[in-house]
């Protein structure tokens, strides 16, 4: 903690707009969001058996807090950049506080699958936090530069939560005698505290006056988001055979014509189309897609993976503890990976900087291909792919809000999100299809074949590498405080 407070002093000293206790707090925050995505995870055998269901019921947990999370995230950013982002933040804390609660209280499957599905909200908090900071930093010039290095930091908050919750999970559980109820007001109680911080901590934005919300376009935005990512939750349960799941997401897809038609006759849009079309805005947008195929879909195959056994003539073979010793390895390089990125865009170019994480994450999983079958190249790979992801985590939502307009802030940094949000659960549909594949002809019953794995990395790196290539598409200047010196008020836009 002495290096992160010498480390956040340098934000106070270089400009008084991105305080070293504004970063602090924030800090706190998404330290709690990690422990969130970390803590239950060991816990998820245990989480079966005293809900009474099977092994794969737990799969309709998970999609039910992606799909809260798509749906929501757009409406509380843009709430944000016309209230206050801090405003929305707090109330994403209550409603994150309140699921938690009700959380640990849940014994039964449809009042459990209910609270999990709520505890989604807390997804909004970095890209409040992204708008916060920008908006203090807007003041003093340099709005773009603090805001990738505050990013960077709350990813390591972030990525050091996960860490500490799945370390602390089971052992929390096993220090309450196997108390299930007792171990998740753990995962609660911090949610509540944070409330606390926020509220004595972190300053309110200045949101933009005169603007009103587009309720008709977030209601369209709603179905179309509902429908693509219900087909992708169906695909990825029901498998490629189900026609109405390309049904449900083909329709999705198809309201979106309607729903741009509606936004480009708006004064102020829920979803301002004509700065998602601006090159310093689009390829962003495409890359957190793009990248969310790994960074969303592929941490189930590498595990799976890892605990093959050899006899298939491929895998690794670890057991449980080995294999969260890898997953641990692989969040610190993503640490890293975060803490790198301001640096090498400040010497390079914000652009640049971008480009070269996205070529780390695909060079990492392009080296599986031919590098697979001893523990140190998968740990290689891992680390040379964690280094792009945990750059790209905070980068991308810090990038989009540097591009949007005053006022727009949060809505752009919250598309990243939701973008790369569908980009995972379609990679998971589809990942779960190949996996099976050959299975059949494996030694051990329950492996994926090989092929299927090697399709699953050749779609991780191939995309990363497709979003490298998009975001050469992107104004050399673009995401540098020089360019939004002169940012305009979001409705400004020329058509």
């Amino acid at each position: 903690m002495m290096s992160f407070a010498r480390g956040s002093a340098r934000f106070t000293s270089s400009a008084a707009g991105v305080t070293a206790s504004l970063v602090g707090f924030l800090f706190l925050v998404e330290i709690t969001s990690g422990i969130l995505q970390g803590f239950y995870i060991p816990l998820i055998p245990d989480l079966v058996r005293h809900l009474g269901i099977h092994d794969a019921d737990f799969n309709w947990f998970e999609a039910a807090q992606l799909l809260v999370a798509a749906i929501s995230v757009p409406f509380l950013a843009k709430l944000g950049d016309l209230y206050g982002h801090r405003r929305i933040l707090l109330v994403s804390t209550v409603l994150t506080a309140g699921a938690s609660w009700w959380l640990a209280f849940a014994g039964d499957f449809w009042s459990f699958l209910a609270a999990w599905a709520l505890q989604g909200f807390y997804v909004v908090w970095l890209p409040l936090e992204v708008a916060l900071i920008f908006d203090r930093g807007r003041r003093t010039g340099r709005g773009a530069s603090q805001t990738r290095r505050a990013a960077g930091l709350l990813v390591v908050a972030l990525e050091a939560g996960a860490i500490i919750g799945a370390l602390s999970g089971g052992r929390v559980f096993a220090a309450l005698g196997e108390n299930v109820t007792l171990t998740l007001f753990m995962p609660a109680i911090a949610v509540t505290l944070v409330f606390f911080a926020i509220w004595f901590g972190v300053p309110e934005s200045e949101p933009v006056t005169g603007r009103s919300l587009d309720t008709r376009g977030f209601i369209l935005l709603t179905v179309g988001l509902l429908l693509i990512t219900s087909g992708l939750t169906f695909l990825r349960l029901n498998g490629p055979g189900a026609w109405w799941v390309w049904v449900l997401i083909l329709v999705g897809i198809l309201s979106f014509i309607p729903f741009g038609r509606f936004e480009l006759r708006q004064k102020d849009p829920a979803i301002d189309l004509r700065v998602l079309r601006q090159p310093n805005m689009w390829p962003v947008q495409l890359t957190a897609g793009l990248v969310g195929i790994s960074l969303l879909g592929a941490q189930a195959p590498l595990a799976t993976y890892a605990g093959t056994d050899r006899a298939n003539g491929y895998g690794l073979g670890l057991d449980a503890s080995d294999i969260s010793t890898l997953i641990g390895a692989y969040l610190i390089s993503m640490i890293v990976g975060a803490l790198l990125f301001p640096m090498v865009s400040r010497l390079a170019s914000p652009r640049v900087a971008l480009i070269a994480a996205t070529f780390l994450v695909a060079l990492g999983y392009l080296l599986f291909l031919p590098f697979h079958l001893e523990t140190w190249q998968v740990f290689t790979n891992m680390a040379i792919a964690g280094l792009g992801s945990g750059a790209l985590v905070g980068a991308l939502p810090a990038a989009a809000a540097a591009a949007a307009p005053r006022g727009q802030t949060g809505i752009a940094a919250a598309l990243t999100n939701t973008t790369k949000t569908i980009g995972g659960s379609f990679a998971s549909g589809i990942f779960g299809v190949v996996l099976i594949v050959g299975a059949a002809s494996t030694v051990t019953s329950t492996a994926a074949s090989l092929g299927g794995y090697l399709t699953v990395w050749t779609i991780c790196g191939v995309g990363a590498l497709a979003a490298g290539v998009l975001l050469f598409f992107v104004p050399k200047l673009a995401f540098s405080d020089v360019a939004v010196l002169e940012e305009p008020v979001a409705g400004e836009l020329a058509p």
